[in-house]
């Protein structure tokens, strides 16, 4: 540890330490404790701008960037930050690899533009990743990017003071509990011995000291993300945060402080609410699988992908963080540079729709989505009706205009009961998002969880999600959290727990806009010990029985593959209202895990 010198804030931080009295190991963490995405019940004042933000731009960059997913020949794949996890790299080994890392291409103001460009409205960095490497020049510990690097510069300070100079709020990511480098530090089980660890030693002469740097030597802080929360109980973090709060009290904290403590809820990695959710809140994505850089991950996600992305988090009233991570010389990689610039493009022509959005007032429709402000309806379409007629279901207001987001043109409306239909003008098929907006006098619609879901000849397919349904019985909605490669999270909400036929079963309400004939696709994950079940969809008085086929049992680390079976082909002789029933027919599993029930016309 370098030299240290204590004002009398720290000596106060200290005091509240001293009263932390920490487990000798550490509890088994279940994912939700991972990722706690719990937060404080009475909201912070300083919220708000978090809240209109909506797109924040997320950095990994540490020493892993610099092994860039390979490790003594081998390549390795998912997270590429817990490199030094999946390898077991002992940290002799790991310090040693430090004196080669010179980031020399690093450019604070470029990566500042580049957020700026791309419609940023907050940026936050990796200060300290779970490998332990500060990329700041700190004085408690020399395993940083100063000390142990030949690159001898401080790249935060810069960067915080470039992104400054755009306007940008600027916070700092730090992992409070997992540490791979410190002997007293959580999840190093390859070099230490768990059961030996001193977690108080730790925060107190490592984790805290940390903090306070970063909290008073950077300027004013938009947010700490904190991570991986860890061997501290309620009250003890509690106090940790009110000793953090003096530091930076405009500052907001991520819920993965832990103990439903910090100002705004996480999601967890790569996960999307499925309904709308009151509060601040922010779902953060990465750019490609891996959150730090891995030279062989090359499958970005494109501009379509993000937009969407975007605008579904600010329909359901939240945030989208995207992850970038850059490459240990510290360029961010070209394509990632390249599709952010094309999403703040359309962003300075459909802002508007983004920026200071709450949650849509209709439930997702199959043309897309919609956000809303005072007296505003924002429509984005993703899909264009063949007819180019847009229905706008039970939008009872009184409309004044309504027109295009990009350019102002005004199109044509009729109001059909609570609906309104608009005339879309001839757009390109490959448009990635059009925005329509209607503008309206009056009260607000309520947004209805339980509105019955569209369907439509108008598109090639109808998705109706699980968690539109109603279920009864042992059915349940869940969501499921699996893993493509390691760390590479997914999620999916489903319909799970129907085994019983006599009372459990998922309904789905919805509502036909043409009669005709259309096809029913299930789409649905089954384990071996639920495959060759008999169930049945109800349509009205209608039967459809199908018997399920396999995919393969579920567990979190692998992927969970789904099928999709088409189980009927039906007639809806009337526009209007129906039901669609799913239940078990025999067996004494789970029928299924039910992602979505697929509509789809036969053409004619």
């Amino acid at each position: 540890m370098k030299n240290l010198k204590f004002s009398r804030s720290d000596l106060w931080i200290w005091m509240i330490l001293t009263c932390i009295s920490l487990p000798a190991q550490l509890r088994g963490q279940t994912m939700d404790e991972m990722w706690d995405n719990r937060s404080t019940e009475q909201e912070s004042n300083n919220v708000q701008w978090f809240k209109d933000a909506k797109f924040g731009l997320f950095i990994h960059w540490g020493l892993y960037s610099h092994l860039a997913g390979e490790w003594n020949g081998k390549r390795y794949y998912g997270s590429g930050e817990w490199i030094m996890n999946q390898a077991k790299i002992p940290v002799k080994l790991y310090e040693e690899a430090a004196r080669s890392f010179n980031p020399v291409n690093f450019n604070a103001e470029e990566w500042a533009q580049l957020a700026k460009d791309a419609g940023i409205k907050y940026v936050v960095i990796t200060a300290k990743h779970h490998e332990g490497f500060a990329m700041y020049d700190s004085k408690v510990s020399t395993f940083d990017i100063v000390d142990a690097t030949p690159y001898k510069k401080d790249p935060m300070k810069a960067l915080a003071t470039a992104v400054g100079k755009q306007g940008i709020p600027f916070g700092f990511y730090y992992s409070q509990f997992q540490d791979w480098h410190d002997p007293n530090g959580g999840k190093n089980t390859w070099d230490f011995d768990e059961t030996k660890k001193d977690y108080q030693k730790y925060y107190q002469e490592k984790a805290i000291p940390q903090l306070k740097e970063l909290m008073t030597n950077y300027g004013p802080l938009g947010i700490v993300w904190f991570d991986t929360p860890g061997g501290l109980t309620k009250e003890e973090t509690q106090r940790f945060v009110d000793g953090l709060r003096k530091l930076q009290p405009k500052s907001l904290f991520s819920s993965r402080v832990g103990h439903g403590l910090g100002d705004y809820k996480d999601y967890g990695d790569s996960e999307m609410p499925a309904q709308p959710i009151a509060g601040a809140w922010e779902s953060i994505y990465t750019h490609n699988d891996s959150w730090g850089y891995i030279k062989h991950d090359l499958n970005f996600k494109t501009p379509d992908v993000i937009i969407h992305l975007l605008a579904e988090a600010a329909s359901k009233g939240g945030n989208l963080m995207l992850n970038v991570g850059p490459d240990g010389t510290g360029r961010i990689p070209e394509y990632s540079v390249q599709f952010l610039r094309e999403t703040g493009k359309w962003l300075k022509q459909n802002g508007e729709s983004i920026y200071g959005s709450t949650q849509g007032l209709i439930p997702q429709q199959p043309w897309g989505v919609s956000t809303s402000k005072p007296g505003k309806q924002f429509l984005h379409v993703w899909n264009r009706p063949l007819n180019g007629k847009l229905l706008v279901p039970e939008m009872d207001v009184h409309v004044t205009k309504v027109y295009a987001l990009a350019g102002g043109e005004a199109v044509k409306w009729e109001k059909s009961g609570k609906d309104i239909v608009i005339e879309l003008p001839i757009f390109a098929p490959n448009a990635i998002n059009t925005v329509f907006v209607v503008e309206y006098t009056g009260a607000s619609p309520r947004y209805d969880e339980q509105a019955p879901v569209t369907i439509s000849s108008q598109f090639a397919a109808n998705n109706i999600y699980a968690a539109s349904a109603q279920t009864e019985g042992n059915a349940r909605i869940e969501s499921l959290t699996y893993s493509h490669y390691y760390g590479d999270w997914k999620h999916t909400t489903c319909v799970v727990g129907m085994k019983d036929s006599k009372t459990d079963q998922a309904i789905f309400h919805v509502r036909v806009t043409e009669p005709g004939d259309y096809q029913v696709v299930l789409e649905y994950a089954c384990e071996p010990g639920s495959a060759n079940q008999e169930g049945v969809l109800q349509v009205e008085d209608k039967a459809f029985f199908f018997r399920t086929l396999r995919t393969s049992n579920f567990d979190k680390k692998y992927p969970l593959p789904f099928i999709k079976h088409t189980v009927a082909t039906l007639t809806f002789d009337h526009a209007g209202s129906y039901q669609l029933k799913i239940k078990p027919l025999t067996g004494k599993e789970e029928l299924f895990k039910l992602k979505a029930v697929l509509v789809k016309p036969v053409a004619r």
